[in-house]
């Protein structure tokens, strides 16, 4: 018999609880699940179960990830739609796994009706999760923006992406309390005409007199491998452009580095967390499901031009030259001929080192 590695052999453990606990999560929700019930599907302990997973809420954010990771991708790439027709196919996508009326409340599709109250339980998550969700609606916007038919010149779109946001997030919590109650289809219409609306939205760019200039540096630049989450494959770190390191409660700042840096500059966001078992896969799940919708309804010619890496253990924050990180870390670093030769820290950094 082949003896297996420490580390094979917590991988293994970790398969199998993620496929016990996913059983138990989709048959009872995630407030009657047992983790002793899932350590005895998984024949396993209670301490192996949580030698992988330090709480019940990080198995059940790991196994939503995993479902996300593992769902199918279009059956056909999406048309260059403009304007309405994109966030009408975005939002179809969304709605497309939500329970219906008269299925079994154990089947797949209800196994995430107890994410949004359990991420409303706790600051702890609710924060984190709100700035990821802006991350969405930056994201989608900046896709919306590059999909909009002509004479929408200008118009900053990320407000509309908020407003349907809003709309998919309370569509998928009334599909579990409420079944039947509101036509998906309907939801998917709705979404379809907020492109139209004029919500004054125009990008602010930031005035910041009080945050000093990215400081000159002249150091290689030498990444560890990476996957770009966005689009599930890997990473370009050896571009020139601008890293930056955002914590988890900083996400929004991305923003700044997209609108000011220079049209043709590789833009990286690399999401760091204090705490990486409960909350790197909460961020995993929230950028796998907005890849999932965007795949289904942009055209690859109008994704944003940015990279996002999930940094759990902090290797690659390490390489920008920032050691310690937090939820509340805004570092960023501009690379240009394989050297990092400009880094800004704190509150404005991703503006600082964009322009730099």
């Amino acid at each position: 018999m082949v003896r297996l590695s420490r580390a094979e052999l917590q991988e293994r453990n970790r398969v199998r609880v993620l496929a016990a606990a996913r059983d138990e999560f989709t048959e009872r929700g995630f407030r009657d699940a047992k983790v002793d019930q899932i350590a005895e599907r998984a024949e396993l302990t209670r301490g192996a179960v949580y030698s992988n997973f330090p709480s019940k809420r990080a198995l059940y954010f790991a196994v939503l990830a995993e479902s996300a990771e593992q769902a199918p991708g279009p059956r056909h790439p999406p048309a260059a739609g403009v304007g309405g027709a994109v966030l009408g196919d975005f939002a179809r996508a969304w709605v497309a796994p939500l329970p219906l009326v008269g299925e079994e409340r154990d089947g797949v599709a209800w196994l995430g009706r107890d994410l949004l109250p359990e991420i409303a339980a706790d600051e702890r998550t609710s924060r984190p999760f709100s700035q990821l969700t802006s991350l969405s609606a930056i994201l989608l916007g900046l896709c919306l923006e590059q999909s909009r038919p002509p004479g929408q010149a200008g118009r900053r779109m990320v407000k509309v992406a908020e407003i349907a946001l809003t709309a998919l997030h309370g569509a998928s919590q009334l599909a579990a309390a409420a079944p039947g109650f509101a036509d998906p289809f309907a939801v998917v219409q709705a979404c379809e005409q907020l492109t139209a609306l004029d919500l004054g939205d125009a990008w602010q760019p930031a005035h910041l007199p009080h945050i000093p200039s990215a400081r000159p540096a002249s150091r290689p630049w030498a990444p560890p491998p990476a996957t770009d989450a966005l689009r599930g494959q890997p990473a370009r770190l050896d571009r020139d452009g601008t890293l930056a390191v955002l914590g988890l409660h900083r996400l929004a700042a991305i923003e700044e580095a997209l609108r000011a840096a220079p049209p043709a500059a590789t833009l990286t966001a690399v999401l760091v967390t204090s705490d990486p078992g409960e909350l790197g896969p909460l961020a995993r799940l929230a950028v796998t499901s907005l890849r999932n919708c965007l795949r289904a309804a942009v055209a690859p010619s109008a994704w944003p031009r940015l990279q996002l890496v999930h940094d759990e253990h902090g290797a690659l924050a390490a390489a920008a030259g920032v050691s310690a990180i937090s939820d509340a870390t805004e570092s960023a670093v501009r690379i240009r001929n394989g050297r990092i030769v400009a880094q800004a820290d704190g509150y404005g950094a991703c503006h600082a080192a964009a322009t730099a």
